[in-house]
């Protein structure tokens, strides 16, 4: 009878330091098994750098995945700008590192003078154009930033540069229309956003886009593929293969993450209700990018 009273002590010990019988700490819902986010565009004015740290402050993972364009080289060509946030961004980075969780720079365009560099280690940084993940559940993911499957980057160095400086205009135009939204007490608004919904080329280039990257990597006997560079998340099932797409961290603040369970998650950091930089009086106008007009 002692016996059988130490051990339901002891199990309920357990339970409030927040353990399993077994001794070990269930993960938390706030962490997960790996986190993907891409297009964050260190270096320029519309780069969300304040909301991405509140989501990694909120946020734990094992494994951490950059997925290209994290520094904005095209734009640091013409002039560094450069503020407090995204030294915060790089030293909250470092920080995770130093403390033992794996950190992967898969290169991107705009950061592509990192290229060369690649398969090399800094401590526990990997700098890296490509990389297989195998999931919880054992899935073969090619993680890869995407614009080698971009007809546009890829062939013709002028139409990038006409499509690079015509983004830069739209979001010029964005940055002026949100702070008249601001003047009025209303949450960010991604014009960019609501183009690609509601331009029939544009809807078009990024269904062109996701088929020709799923049937690509398909090709090579991959279960999915996580990219990002067209700043337009999703995740995608097709025939057992999963498109899945980072988003960024210009326009709609987006990130994959993985479940310890291996399956993937989308989460919508402007909206998400673990948001607490989101002043309550402003939460409730807070929307999404969506097709919809403000």
């Amino acid at each position: 009878m002692h016996e059988l009273t130490n051990t339901i002590v002891k199990n309920i010990s357990a339970k409030r330091a927040g353990q399993s019988e077994s001794g070990t700490t269930p993960p938390s819902v706030n962490d997960f098994r790996t986190i993907f986010i891409s297009d964050v565009h260190l270096g320029t004015k519309d780069c969300k750098a304040k909301q991405l740290n509140n989501f990694l402050k909120h946020y734990s993972c094992n494994e951490l995945y950059l997925v290209g364009d994290i520094i904005d080289g095209w734009k640091m060509r013409s002039g560094i700008y450069w503020n407090k946030q995204f030294n915060r961004f790089v030293r909250r980075v470092l920080k995770l590192s130093k403390k033992g969780t794996p950190v992967f720079y898969i290169t991107g365009n705009h950061d592509e003078f990192l290229r060369r560099f690649a398969n090399n280690r800094f401590e526990n940084i990997q700098l890296l154009n490509k990389k297989i993940h195998i999931t919880q559940d054992a899935k073969r993911i090619l993680v890869i930033h995407g614009d080698q499957f971009d007809g546009v980057t890829r062939c013709s160095r002028w139409l990038k540069f006409i499509g690079d400086h015509g983004y830069e205009f739209l979001m010029m135009l964005n940055r002026l229309y949100n702070r008249i939204r601001a003047n009025y007490g209303f949450g960010y608004w991604s014009l960019a956003s609501f183009l690609k919904h509601n331009i029939k080329r544009a809807k078009q280039y990024i269904h062109d886009y996701e088929d020709a990257v799923t049937l690509a990597v398909k090709k090579q006997n991959f279960d999915g593929v996580i990219c990002g560079h067209i700043h337009h998340a999703a995740i995608k099932d097709s025939e057992g293969f999963q498109y899945l797409n980072t988003g960024d961290w210009v326009e709609s603040c987006t990130a994959i993450v993985e479940e310890h369970s291996g399956e993937f998650r989308l989460i919508h950091w402007l909206t998400d209700p673990n948001n607490t930089a989101v002043e309550p009086h402003k939460a409730a106008k807070i929307k999404a990018p969506s097709p919809a007009l403000a």
